[in-house]
């Protein structure tokens, strides 16, 4: 994950968005999953939280370890999304907002992407929004814990 923060801490700097992870634990957690995909995991949604989050806010990186998953989450504190988009977000091709989408840049399927992958690993994504000044969008996703 930390890779994936640098990497995109610069398009997040020229919207100053600071990207936050806290990485402290007892010990380290280990996850069952393909690197590759889960990268493209995060920086899908490192990439989506930078393009429609607040500039000057913030976007935050959170795991919580559960019994046998763990719980990874991706928030913003931008304006958050209207209840009647959600159910459709992780459709191909779908948009929010056209007109800013074109102009933000990407194709419509980042998260179609993000879905695809966290199925594929048999584990499931979700989303919270609403819509508001700094209300926040969080995307969250299980992963296997490695035994």
């Amino acid at each position: 994950v930390r890779d994936v923060i640098e990497m995109e801490e610069m398009k997040a700097e020229k919207r100053d968005i600071s990207i936050k992870f806290n990485e402290r634990y007892d010990r380290p957690i280990y996850v069952r999953a393909d690197g590759d995909q889960i990268r493209q995991v995060y920086i899908n949604l490192l990439d989506n939280s930078i393009k429609y989050g607040s500039k000057g806010g913030s976007i935050r990186l959170r795991f919580y370890d559960m019994d046998e998953n763990v719980l990874c989450e991706v928030a913003d504190d931008g304006p958050g999304i209207e209840a009647k988009h959600l159910p459709r977000l992780f459709e191909r091709f779908y948009r929010v907002d056209k007109a800013r989408d074109r102009h933000a840049g990407g194709t419509g399927l980042g998260l179609s992407i993000v879905k695809h992958i966290i199925e594929a690993h048999d584990q499931t994504i979700n989303v919270r929004s609403r819509q508001g000044e700094n209300s926040g969008t969080t995307f969250s996703f299980t992963l296997k814990k490695a035994k």
